[in-house]
């Protein structure tokens, strides 16, 4: 969730949080030009281009690895020897100081955090192999198409996949978590979308899968976009769809990892163009609520002592709350002031190396985007209790963004009180947020662990989705 992690041209997820990089750089009296860093525990190296106006400094990112160039970057601070990137869209941050030739700082998105050194000389990495990442030629069709939304006046990118024979097919549009990602829902390396549209088209059924608005080939603005924008590019793939002679219309269903899982909620309920929905670690439970429990897990997970976590999920509660009863969007100015006025509290919570003013700053940015604010408002249960197609909803066992018990309870919970009783819930043992099998499912184990989708579970997707349709 929003992994909720995992960029306007890249993405992590989502909570709902999944993922995606960041590269910044200073020097002392020129910090302007081309700066390149990787994050070695992911392997993506990052490129970050600052330049100088008379307003101060504005900056985009490239992420080589992922074909995301030109990111823009919302903040650009430099003060002669500290840093500070910021993408807020993405809760994205970089904070690092200059050492004569290089900046050396940590990379922050979501519930990640890795070193990140930049200097001016290009880096090289060896690539990752990841078994299960299919490869050409394909034993069946694959072909780039593009579509409409003409709501937002945006082009989206992708690719249908199709049987080589046959007409008539069962299809799935596939939507990706927190954000912005390519369609193949690249994160830490791992290709999940890409292996997920592989089995099921093998199986028989076609899969639509395509790059977020404004990332990759796609147009649009992804930072001032919402939950609820994305669903109305998931409602365009589905027009999209019932253009083609070889789809069945009436058999298209959505299948959405965390934020995509809410967003295949949302359309379901207020389309009956929808044959069956699937939630792979989608949420049940309102957006607040989820972070709190996500920062509480994961920070557990790190070793943090009980009384700082505690402290530290009541003074986010109490800016949350600022937020949830708020008519409007709060600025960055108004959560600032209010993060001040707790600045005694939160010196006695910040990590080592971070001053509570920094950290404030920080948190105020994360906070300030309209896409994060209405993540935190948003309660996925009025939407779920409308829908009446058939749902499965899946989690695993070790998710530590979107935990289980929670949210598979609350989604069983709207959907039957909806009325609906074709609803399938399961949780697999041992599988984290992005349905690999892992030791303790921290984010920090997606990049280095093999495996990028549980088999097990690519099977009972193409069998429930195979028998609900024929």
């Amino acid at each position: 969730m929003k992994n909720f992690v995992n960029h306007p041209q890249i993405k992590i997820m989502a909570v709902f949080l999944v993922i995606f990089l960041s590269g910044t750089i200073s020097q002392a009296q020129d910090i302007t030009g081309q700066w390149h860093g990787v994050l070695n525990e992911l392997k993506l190296r990052l490129v970050l281009h600052i330049n100088k106006t008379d307003g101060g400094y504005v900056s985009t990112m490239d992420s080589p690895d992922q074909n995301a160039m030109g990111i823009p970057v919302t903040t650009t601070v430099f003060d002669g020897s500290t840093l500070l990137i910021g993408i807020p869209p993405i809760g994205l941050l970089y904070e690092g100081e200059f050492k004569t030739d290089s900046v050396a700082g940590t990379f922050k998105q979501g519930a990640f955090s890795f070193p990140l050194t930049l200097k001016r000389t290009p880096v090289e990495v060896k690539s990752i192999v990841r078994p299960q990442e299919p490869k050409p030629p394909y034993p069946y069709r694959s072909e780039d198409v593009t579509f409409e939304n003409k709501t937002a006046g945006i082009t989206l990118a992708g690719t249908l996949t199709m049987p080589s024979m046959g007409s008539d097919f069962t299809a799935v549009i596939l939507i990706t978590g927190s954000g912005a990602q390519d369609r193949n829902e690249e994160i830490m390396g791992h290709k999940p979308f890409l292996v997920i549209a592989d089995y099921l088209t093998r199986r028989g059924i076609a899969v639509l899968r395509y790059d977020d608005r404004g990332f990759a080939q796609s147009t649009g603005n992804f930072s001032t976009a919402t939950t609820d924008d994305f669903a109305t590019d998931v409602e365009s793939a589905i027009a999209c769809l019932k253009t083609r002679k070889e789809i069945n219309p009436h058999k298209i269903g959505l299948i959405g990892h965390s934020e995509g899982g809410v967003i295949a909620s949302m359309v379901a309920a207020r389309s009956n163009d929808v044959a069956f929905i699937v939630m792979l670690a989608g949420t049940g439970i309102r957006g607040n609520a989820l972070m709190l429990l996500q920062q509480e897990l994961i920070y557990r997970d790190s070793g943090m002592s009980e009384d700082k976590i505690m402290e530290t999920i009541r003074i986010n509660r109490e800016v949350f709350d600022k937020i949830l009863n708020a008519n409007e969007i709060v600025s960055h100015q108004e959560i600032t002031k209010f993060m001040m006025s707790m600045k005694a509290d939160i010196e006695t919570i910040v990590p080592e190396g971070t001053t509570a003013t920094d950290y404030i700053q920080q948190f105020a940015i994360s906070l300030s985007n309209t896409w994060m604010q209405y993540f935190l408002r948003y309660d996925p249960a009025p939407a779920l209790e409308k829908v009446k197609c058939p749902v499965l909803a899946v989690n695993g066992s070790k998710d530590l963004q979107v935990p289980p018990k929670e949210n598979l309870t609350a989604i069983d919970a709207a959907l039957k009180k909806g009325g609906n009783s074709e609803v399938t819930i399961k949780e697999y043992p041992g599988l984290n947020h992005l349905f690999q099998e892992c030791s303790t499912g921290s984010p920090n184990e997606y990049a280095i662990i093999e495996q990028t989708f549980s088999p097990d579970v690519l099977e009972d997707l193409a069998e429930w989705i195979l028998k609900i349709t024929y």
